[in-house]
This record gives C-alpha cells, sequence and structure tokens, in this order.
C-alpha cells in the first residue's frame, strides 16, 4: 500500500503533458503486449485494446481474461499501476473542466475569436443590449466587460471579462482588435452625469486608441459633452434620457405614436428597419424606392438622411446606406432575390 501510495503521489505531480503521453503509451503498448503474450484468448489488437479498457477503466466486463501467467502478470501491472494512472487522468480532466468553469464566471479568461461584440458596463440596458443582438443574429458571440465578482450572464456564446474596461490588459483579453463593434454603456452606478460621461470618454479613449477600425457606439449623458469626445473619434452617439423624455413628450402630442417607435426599436413584433444591400440596376434612388416597393418594403433613408423622398431623381453615390422598413419575411426574400 505504501508503494501504490507513493506511485499516485508521483503521478498527480506528474506535469498534465507527461501524464497523457504516459497514460496513451501505457494504453498502446499493454493492448500489443497482451496480444503477443496470449494471441488464443485476444487474436486482435482491437480486443487486447477492449480488455485493457475495460480494466483501468473498472468496468470489468469479463468477456475477456488473460488465462496464461504472462497474462496475469500484464493484468496486475494494469491494477496497480494502469488504474491508478487512468484514474488521476480522468480527475485532470474534470478538474480543468471545473477550474475553466470557474475562470469564467470569474471572467479570468482570453478570448481569441474574431468579430464579437463587445458590450462595457453592465446594466439593465446591457442586458436588452445582449437580448437585442441574439434575436438579431443568434450566432453572435458577446463579450461583456465589467468589474463584477461573477458573470452576470453566461452562455455558450456569452463570455464575461472581468477587469478595468479602460487598461488596455482587460480590453487586450477581449480581443478589441478583432472585435466588431464595442457598445459603452454609461455607469448607472455613478450619479453625477459628468464624472459618468468623464469615465465613458476614458474607456472610449482607450478603445479608439487600440483599435480605430471598429465600430464604436457610446451612451453619453449629457449631449453638451460630445465636443469632449472629439478626439476620440466616436462612430455613433445614444442619449438615453434625452431620447426617452423626446418620445414621453412626442406620446403626449400624438397618441400611439410610441407604439411605432417601439415597433422600429424592438424585434419582437412588427416592421423593422434593415439595411438594404445596393443593386447594380439602381441609378437613383427612385429606382431603389420603386423596386423596394414592389416587394413590399419601403425605402427611408440613405445612413442618417431621412430626405429620400426629396431626392428620388438624384444619382445614388457608391458610398451610400439605404435603409428600409420592412418586415422579417419581406427582408429575408429581399435578401434571398439579390443574392441571386
Amino acid at each position: 500500500m505504501i508503494f501504490v501510495r507513493k506511485v499516485l503521489l508521483r503521478m498527480i505531480k506528474m506535469n498534465n503533458r507527461v501524464l497523457f503521453i504516459s497514460s496513451t503509451l501505457l494504453i498502446a503498448l499493454s493492448s500489443i503486449l497482451i496480444v503477443l503474450v496470449e494471441p488464443e484468448t485476444f487474436p486482435t489488437v482491437f480486443d487486447g485494446f477492449w480488455w485493457v479498457m475495460t480494466t483501468v477503466t473498472t468496468v470489468g466486463y469479463g468477456d475477456f481474461s488473460p488465462v496464461s501467467v504472462g497474462g496475469r502478470l500484464i493484468a496486475m501491472f494494469l491494477y496497480i499501476v494502469g488504474i491508478g494512472l487512468i484514474g488521476v487522468v480522468i480527475g485532470k480532466v474534470v478538474e480543468g473542466l471545473s477550474m475553466f468553469r470557474k475562470k469564467r464566471e470569474e471572467g479570468n479568461i482570453v478570448y481569441k475569436e474574431e468579430n464579437h461584440y463587445i458590450i462595457i458596463g453592465w446594466s439593465k440596458k446591457s442586458q436588452y443590449a445582449v437580448k437585442e443582438i441574439i434575436e438579431t443574429h443568434p450566432d453572435s458571440e458577446i463579450i461583456i466587460i465589467d468589474e463584477l465578482e461573477k458573470a452576470p450572464l453566461l452562455e455558450e456564446n456569452i463570455h464575461y471579462i472581468r477587469g478595468n474596461a479602460s487598461s488596455k490588459e482587460t480590453l487586450d483579453k477581449a480581443n478589441v482588435e478583432k472585435a466588431k463593434a464595442v457598445l459603452i454603456f454609461a455607469d448607472e452606478k455613478i450619479h453625477d452625469n459628468q464624472l459618468i460621461d468623464g469615465k465613458t470618454l476614458l474607456i472610449a479613449s482607450t478603445v479608439e486608441s487600440m483599435t480605430s477600425h471598429v465600430h464604436t457606439v457610446v451612451e453619453v449623458m449629457e449631449e453638451d459633452h460630445i465636443k469632449n469626445f472629439e478626439h476620440a473619434q466616436i462612430d455613433e452617439f445614444i442619449f438615453s434620457h434625452e431620447t426617452i423624455s423626446s418620445l414621453a413628450v412626442r406620446s403626449a402630442f400624438t397618441r400611439g405614436i410610441s407604439s411605432i417607435y417601439g415597433q422600429l426599436m424592438r424585434r419582437s413584433h412588427g416592421d423593422d428597419l434593415y439595411h438594404i444591400p445596393l443593386q447594380p440596376t439602381w441609378k437613383t434612388y427612385r429606382d431603389a424606392f420603386n423596386d423596394l416597393l414592389e416587394k413590399g418594403a419601403t425605402l427611408i433613408a440613405d445612413r442618417q438622411d431621412l430626405g429620400v423622398n426629396r431626392m428620388l431623381d438624384k444619382p445614388i453615390p457608391l458610398e451610400a446606406k439605404l435603409y428600409a422598413i420592412c418586415d422579417p419575411e419581406t427582408y429575408q426574400q429581399i435578401l434571398k432575390e439579390y443574392e441571386s
């Protein structure tokens, strides 16, 4: 027992790579050796492999068993060394999976994939943003960055990184240089709007200093603070308080208008706003407008310009980015027709 204990302790301390290589060699050599020693009982290497695996995993079906002295000596060796070695390997695998899950929960991971979405700052708005991304593109990979002790949300394609988002080290862990977009939400734990936007500016500046080509969307508490973001080259700004207040006033003036905004902002019901790829047959905005109208969609904007109906006879520039309103089924049908 003392010998077995010493052997097991040495196995546990072994390097993982050495441990797995040793286990593979032990199983392979034992499978071949038992066939050479007892060819009558184990006619093929696969039979020997089957017996070795049922032995070291302590399953022991009993369909194969050595009868010669040599075969039984091999079996005894597997009982003493093999079972302990494979047991340690299985334990290492389970421990590795547990450590990996623990690291994911604690946000101590490094993300190496590409074309993912990074959400900085966890809040109700962030939660809705995650839901919207998943509903729009179910296969999207999402990284959440915050300083919470445990991940606020974990799924197969939702990951968490704990750390200061204004730190390059944290952003490197999120592979910000290969991200598709970065969404920076205001810190709701701070009650001063200047301090909130100051923290947001620091994070945005760090993101843009590391990668200027990634699309960056920033929530700003006060519109007057935008001038402070000019050097950071932010792509888009969102004013949550201003949007809510404006929508409330418009709803008071015109009943039912909030539901229209709601349909355009959420994908859960009704029509939605979609980006329409340019077609070579479209020379003017009128060509695009009429073509989409026949398919059940309404062209309403070129980038931020909502005055498409006032420039129908103007040529469409190559850098145009057209948006139309339609239901999801119509949009999918339009994409299929244009792709074909």
